[in-house]
């Protein structure tokens, strides 16, 4: 099994619908370990690491989201693993 880990900036109406909270239960559903969180721009920015089968399945995930999001775009960027134990929301 190869190990993977990707940022993602994803644009849109992202925020305010419930955006993160359905990003870390498909995270969670694909085994992925990592973080999400709301940035100050509008933006949701999500780092996920793990088999990269399921790196994949999350990425186009993203690129819809939860049904009452509108993805616009999505930045994809591919990182080193940092050794995440599970997915959580982050609020900083």
């Amino acid at each position: 099994m190869t190990i993977s880990a990707r940022t993602a900036v994803i644009h849109g109406r992202v925020q305010g619908v419930a955006f993160r909270h359905h990003t870390k239960l498909a995270a969670r559903a694909a085994g992925l370990c990592g973080w999400v969180r709301n940035c100050a721009d509008g933006t949701v920015e999500v780092w996920f690491e793990g088999d990269d089968e399921a790196v994949a399945r999350l990425e186009t995930w993203l690129k819809r989201g939860p049904p009452a999001a509108t993805v616009e775009r999505v930045e994809l960027e591919t990182v080193t693993p940092a050794g995440h134990t599970q997915f959580k929301v982050r609020f900083d």
